[in-house]
């Protein structure tokens, strides 16, 4: 992996950009198949019940439509996950508002929509929990005997006998809530039987192989009768990892059962409603510090609320709960973290996937101790982060590639944050000009952020890419990687070119398709271009060394290209490779003890905030974010990664509020769900910290930048007015109940 993408150009075109420039793109929604029917669902209207009954309106034709409930499904009534608790369709009870029970499908939209109102379900309401903490305690679970889907603990050193011994004791809870991925192109599936005993899936998705797995057993059919298409998506950011499962799974019931084929789009209303979102968390902090600053001993508590099915939850709490005690030093970590069912829709995977709930935590706490003990939170960051050697929570030693502290002086120095601080406070004390009401603040967050899956997953994954020579000699990519706007066809080329000498444009990519793609995994946990690049590298630079084995040293790109092509003439040229762990990874799972991931990214960033006493909003003026994800591949690419997570990450902070009632969200329009808009970004600086040792290779970078902004700005916050705030977002009502409350420091 030592050489990838360091010869060939960096700044190469975007691979897709063209097709979706000109139009010529076609997502889901725009392909139309000969015969094809619409399908909808008919979802629950309560959020814990009994079915009594489902009735249909005999005013309607019904012979015209395709109806399927849970007992028209042939095989088994789950989607497949990591805990196969999620029915495909509601059978005698539901769990949650917005559940699915019925399935229809017509060939006219309208006539679909009409029908919707025709059928009837009657419910025998049960008793709903809909608060996590609550749910810890409830009497009636539902899920095993006590709500928890899954615990974890983490122990390193003697937390408790270090806190008792501690000069000083810090505490605090911190609150996160739901966030909606909001990606632009809607959730959407088109299934087609094109045999009794074979089905073709297409659609917007994010792991076709996931759904792959989930529609087999849901059929009773052997995963190789399943065939998975990735059609133009139009954006995903976790969203469409694991809940693609259960819509191509409808689709293809109804197509099933009409006989044609069937294509299910949500609109926005019904995906917002209905979909995973970022699970909201309580976590506790006890920090212990000594008389110079240092951290003696962390005592954390990290609750999450996992809605009322599995889905990814486990792995969600596990890296939250990996990464809830930061990039410090501290010998003595004592965590405890659980993620509990209640009655509202599954939470599942958001580009952070439990990182930034935890991470806001401890930023915004590390701020609080910091202040508690007099000195300036650059200054105990400075006492406090780790270096070469240190070890992390689970006894991981960061080695030699840790860059936190450069990170950290890195974004100090591009900032001026020191003096800029003494600058905004002294202003702040004594408010002058022809905006009095205005403070500014300035605050900064440090973080890591691990690529790939957790301790053992890339082994249990086993992923698998792949290279094929092509006619004229250049190659095509074989994976099962998906582009949904973060860039991955283009740099996969980059990656295959650079180990081949080839330039980038004599490498193909497409979107994966299960029936010639091999199973590299899933497009999640940051590890596209770490893992499955090495794999890749190592594909291309086996399938040169054959190659100038078998004819001679080639030179020279068109060399090597002629050989190749004389190659595949004799017959199909494939070269395959499989994941190899790194031989210093070491990881238990029962005792979370060891590597938990083969390589980290390191960020600093730096929030300014300009806060409007009158109308109490708060505005990001400024952001700097400084990362080191190891070898760049493409700068243009990863600085829109970085801004885009950045953007998130304000959206998180100030202006993103799930509002549920009821255990259903009642803001679900744009209109009142707000994110940020071009008018609320600020001018976002972006560095990385590109190491000098050829050796170091890339590491992920689609999640780091959104594990930052929200402690940035509160602290930012905490700086401009004193609020001392430990919950997102920072509505106006908020910080003003804050200031009201007398919650200064």
């Amino acid at each position: 992996m030592a050489s990838i993408a360091s010869k060939t150009p960096r700044f190469v075109p975007r691979r897709e950009g063209p097709e979706k420039l000109t139009g010529r793109a076609l997502y889901v929604d725009d392909i139309h198949v000969e015969g094809m029917w619409h399908g909808l669902t008919i979802r629950s209207t309560e959020a814990h019940a009994r079915i009594v009954s489902i009735e249909f309106d005999p005013a309607v034709d019904w012979d015209a439509f395709a109806v399927v409930t849970a007992r028209d499904i042939p095989g088994a009534n789950h989607v497949h996950l990591i805990v196969d608790d999620q029915p495909c369709l509601a059978d005698g009870v539901v769990r949650h508002r917005e559940e699915p029970v019925v399935l229809l499908a017509h060939s006219d939209q309208e006539a679909l929509l009409a029908a919707r109102d025709a059928v009837r379900i009657e419910y025998d309401p049960l008793p709903a929990h809909f608060d996590p903490e609550a749910a810890l305690s409830a009497t009636d679970p539902i899920y095993g005997s006590d709500n928890v889907f899954k615990e974890i603990r983490i122990g390193k050193g003697d937390g408790a006998a270090a806190l008792a011994r501690a000069d000083r004791v810090i505490e605090g809870v911190y609150r996160t809530p739901h966030q909606e991925q909001l990606y632009i192109e809607n959730q959407g599936m088109l299934a087609e039987w094109t045999a009794p005993d074979r089905l073709t899936v297409r659609g917007s998705m994010q792991c076709p192989y996931y759904v792959v797995k989930a529609l087999a057993p849901i059929f009773g059919l052997p995963e190789s009768h399943v065939r998975v298409v990735q059609t133009v998506t139009g954006g995903g950011f976790g969203g469409k990892e694991e809940y693609p499962n259960l819509i191509a799974a409808h689709a293809a019931l109804l197509s099933r059962e009409s006989g044609h084929p069937v294509k299910l789009i949500y609109d926005r209303m019904e995906d917002l409603a209905a979909t995973t979102k970022r699970h909201p968390s309580v976590v506790r902090h006890r920090t212990g510090v000594d008389a110079e600053g240092r951290l003696v001993a962390m005592e954390i508590d990290v609750l999450m609320d996992g809605g009322a099915y599995c889905t990814l939850s486990p792995v969600v709490l596990s890296r939250g709960a990996i990464h809830c005690a930061g990039p410090y030093r501290c010998d003595h970590i004592d965590v405890r973290a659980r993620v509990v069912a209640t009655n509202t829709p599954p939470n599942g995977a958001f580009r952070g996937f439990g990182a930034p709930q935890t991470i806001f935590a401890l930023e915004v706490h590390m701020d609080r101790v910091a202040e508690a003990l007099g000195l300036d939170p650059v200054e105990f960051r400075r006492r406090n982060a780790v270096g070469p050697g240190d070890t992390l929570a689970t006894g991981q030693n960061v080695g030699d590639h840790v860059s936190a502290r450069e990170a950290l002086e890195r974004a100090v120095t591009e900032t001026g944050f020191e003096s800029r601080r003494r600058e905004f406070s002294a202003a702040n004390e004594a408010p002058r000009g022809p905006r009095p009401w205005l403070r500014r603040g300035i605050g900064l967050s440090l973080f890591h952020h691990g690529s790939g899956f957790t301790g053992s997953g890339e082994v249990m994954l086993a992923s698998e890419a792949g290279l094929e020579v092509l006619p004229d000699g250049r190659v095509q990519v074989l994976s099962s990687q998906t582009e949904m706007g973060q860039g991955t066809r283009t740099i996969l080329a980059q990656i295959v070119a650079d180990a081949l000498g080839f330039p980038a444009d004599w490498v193909e990519t497409t979107d994966p398709d299960t029936a010639v793609s091999p199973n590299s995994g899933p497009t999640v946990a940051s590890r596209t271009a770490m893992v499955v690049g090495g794999i890749l590298s190592r594909a291309a630079a086996r399938l040169r060394s054959e190659t100038e084995a078998a004819a001679g040293p080639c030179p020279s790109p068109e060399d090597l290209c002629a050989a190749l092509a004389k190659r595949a003439t004799a017959g199909r040229v494939v070269v395959r490779e499989r994941y190899v762990q790194p031989p210093h990874v070491r990881w238990d799972d029962d005792t979370y003890r060891g590597d938990a991931y083969a390589a980290y990214g390191w960020s600093c960033q730096v929030a300014e905030v300009e806060v409007d006493l009158r109308t109490w909003e708060t505005r990001v003026v400024a952001f700097t974010a400084v990362q080191d994800v190891g070898r760049v591949i493409h700068p243009v690419l990863a600085g829109g990664q970085v801004e885009g997570g950045v953007l998130q990450g304000i959206g998180y902070a100030l202006y993103e509020e799930v509002v549920m009632e009821g255990g259903a969200m009642a803001n679900r329009t744009l209109t009142n769900y707000i994110i940020p808009t071009t008018m609320d970004t600020p001018p976002i600086r972006v560095f990385f910290l590109e190491p000098e040792d050829p050796a170091v290779g890339p590491r992920g970078l689609g999640e780091l930048p959104m594990d930052g902004p929200a402690p940035a700005i509160v602290n930012a916050i905490r700086h401009a007015t004193g609020a001392d705030l430990r919950e997102i977002p920072v509505l106006p009502e908020r910080l003003r109940a804050a200031l009201g409350s007398g919650r200064r420091t």
